[in-house]
């Protein structure tokens, strides 16, 4: 069942809205999103579609974005920002770098990063580098205590713990300390009789066009999977470039509200007509997503 929200009501709780985000997301109250997840314009990228960012004015396009975002965000919530250093001049630029930085000082946490691996990524010959095959997911927190479900993306253990648990030595029934004094340790016997693990920070799936028209699009699997780490059902995800609405139909496939915000009115139809089939004919959804992810 969702929550109502009485103390502050939320505008525009599963809808795709046309428009440019920060005027939109200004309309948001404060505080009242649970997790942003979203894939904005690289610098210099989508020229056609979305005009482009020259690399060198991309923190200061996006800083303003960020205020937005970071003002309706809970205290508790999480930002997942999916974006990739582009190629200027037979090197990389530093933008993403500066845009973490500046956010930073804006108030930002980095928490963590994410590295998504496409399994799927185009073939090619450069000089000077090979193809491109991963992207970043950087997380960014208000706070350094938020919300975090980690047991919703536990995965199966591999068949190694067959052998390596059949024999255990004294150092595995007991806390073994890092000789170089990092303070890590480990504890073998910890893993008796366990089937299930966590996950480790790299996510392995294949690229996904939903429409020949958008090519940006992320798989399904990208946001479920953030949305079950950081949210629980009736949360409020927000993506401020939703683009064919991947995002959206992740919320409606495990019980969450959604808040979709997109410049091109084509994409706004598009991730309408995706929704709409959605709830008509609901995804058979499964808890399997982990052989896509890991496998």
């Amino acid at each position: 069942m969702q929550r109502i929200d009485e103390a502050q009501p939320i505008p525009f709780l599963n809808q795709i809205l046309h428009g440019d985000c920060c005027e939109i997301l200004r309309q948001l109250p404060d505080e009242s999103v649970d997790l942003i997840i979203t894939s904005p314009p690289y610098a210099d990228q989508r020229k056609e579609v979305y005009g482009g960012i020259h690399p060198d004015h991309y923190v200061e396009w996006f800083l303003p974005i960020a205020a937005e975002l970071r003002r309706a965000l809970k205290p508790t919530g999480s930002f997942i920002l999916n974006i990739k250093e582009r190629v200027v001049n037979g090197e990389r630029h530093t933008y993403v770098l500066e845009l973490i930085l500046a956010m930073r000082q804006q108030g930002w946490l980095w928490t963590e990063e994410y590295i998504w691996h496409k399994k799927n990524c185009y073939p090619g010959k450069w000089p000077n580098r090979f193809r491109d095959a991963w992207e970043r997911l950087l997380h960014f927190t208000k706070q350094r205590q938020f919300k975090m479900f980690q047991e919703a993306v536990t995965v199966p253990m591999g068949d190694w713990r067959h052998e390596r648990l059949k024999r255990l030595g004294e150092n595995d029934l007991t806390r073994f300390t890092s000789q170089v004094g990092s303070g890590f340790g480990k504890r073998v016997a910890n893993w008796l009789g366990r089937e299930l693990a966590y996950p480790d920070n790299v996510l392995h799936m294949a690229t996904e066009c939903y429409n020949r028209y958008h090519a940006a699009t992320f798989p399904v699997e990208l946001p479920t999977w953030f949305i079950k780490l950081f949210t629980e059902p009736g949360d409020v995800v927000l993506d401020p470039f939703i683009g064919s609405g991947t995002t959206a139909v992740a919320c409606v496939r495990l019980d969450r509200r959604y808040i979709g915000i997109e410049i091109k009115e084509e994409y706004v139809h598009l991730a309408k007509e995706r929704i709409a089939k959605e709830a008509a004919e609901p995804n058979l959804y499964t808890m399997g997503e982990s052989e896509a992810i890991y496998g």
